[in-house]
Formats: structure tokens, C-alpha cells, sequence
């Protein structure tokens, strides 16, 4: 049985990047949504027992890998936030070592990896992952997809499903995903890579 995830800040804590009304829609009613729906399709499909990165590397395209994947993307998406001013705001070791090589300047890697989140045409993620020497890449996954089944490790992600910006942002996409820098933890996504 998955359980919704207990976010480690409180529901007004990233406000005003996102809102208290919309993270509590958010993780509330959408994360919870993928976990109840997941725990329904799970007895008696073979993905009883199993982690959330195996099934989603392993499930067929469809409600299992799509509930999967969504609570898989969501966990990381909201574990990767700090309130505003309390997060790690710049890379730092291996990981600033590895953007710097790749894209000259944390800049110039933010400035991608926006236009790759405005650019994703319909719903769904953007990410920042790793390959297994270490190498950064930047993803732009569809639905619920995640890197994993692409034999990368996802480190940062940004939602650009319409129900983690409407509420705040309406269809201003790109505003959204210029402002969510303030919250990300960069000592979390720098945990993860070296991980």
C-alpha cells in the first residue's frame, strides 16, 4: 500500500511562488488521487511488493504506470522545496561542477531548462537527470513518464501539468517555472546526484 507523502513544510510555506491553495489541491486532492487509484489497481497485477521506480520502469504504458509515475514525480517534485530564503539557492560540489562543464554558467542551465518546461507541448514534466557517468541531461517527459525508463536518475523536476500553476499563474507557463528557482533546495538535488 503507497500513502500520500507528508510534505516537510507547511501548506503556506513556499507562498508566493505557490500558494497555499494551490499546493493543498496539489498534493491534497491530485498526489492523493494517484496513490488511492494505484493501491485500486494493485492486487492482482504483478506489481504487488514493488517499489514505485521498478514499476514505473517495468509497467506497460497505461493506469498503473501512469499512477505510478505520476506519485513517483510528485514525490521528488515536492521534496526538492524549501521556503523562500531558506533553500540552498545556488549548486554546489560535484553537481555545480557538472553544470558548469556542460552549460558554462548556472544561468545559461536555468535558461534551458525553462524554455525546455514552456516548450513541452501538453502536460507534463521537465527534467534534470543524470546518466550513469555522471553526465547531466535535461528531459522533457510526456503524461506521467519519468527518466527512470530511460536508465537516468531524475534529480530536479518541474511540473508543467496545468493543476500545479492554474490557480496562481492562469496559462502563464513560463512565469510559473521563472519563479520556482527561489524555492528549489539545491543541497537536495546535490544529495540526489551523488546519491
Amino acid at each position: 500500500m503507497f500513502r500520500l507523502i507528508e510534505l516537510p513544510y507547511a501548506m503556506e510555506a513556499l507562498e508566493p511562488v505557490i500558494s497555499a491553495q494551490t499546493l493543498s489541491f496539489h498534493h491534497g486532492k491530485h498526489l492523493q488521487a494517484y496513490v488511492d487509484n494505484l493501491n485500486k489497481l494493485l492486487p492482482d497485477s504483478g506489481y504487488e511488493g514493488m517499489a514505485l521506480e521498478d514499476i514505473v520502469r517495468k509497467a506497460p504504458a497505461g493506469a498503473v504506470f501512469n499512477n505510478a509515475g505520476q506519485i513517483l514525480n510528485h514525490e521528488l517534485y515536492f521534496t526538492q522545496f524549501k521556503p523562500v530564503g531558506e533553500a540552498a539557492q545556488v549548486p554546489e560540489g560535484t553537481l555545480a561542477a557538472q553544470i558548469e562543464k556542460q552549460w558554462s554558467s548556472v544561468e545559461s542551465f536555468k535558461a534551458e531548462f525553462e524554455a525546455k518546461g514552456v516548450g513541452l507541448f501538453g502536460s507534463g514534466w521537465v527534467w534534470l537527470s543524470a546518466d550513469a557517468d555522471g553526465n547531466l541531461v535535461i528531459t522533457q517527459e510526456q503524461g506521467a513518464s519519468n527518466p527512470v525508463v530511460k536508465g537516468l536518475k531524475p534529480l530536479l523536476t518541474f511540473d508543467v501539468w496545468e493543476h500545479a500553476y492554474y490557480l496562481d499563474y492562469q496559462n502563464r507557463r513560463a512565469a510559473h517555472l521563472s519563479v520556482l528557482w527561489q524555492i528549489i533546495d539545491w543541497s537536495v538535488i546535490a544529495a540526489r546526484y551523488d546519491a
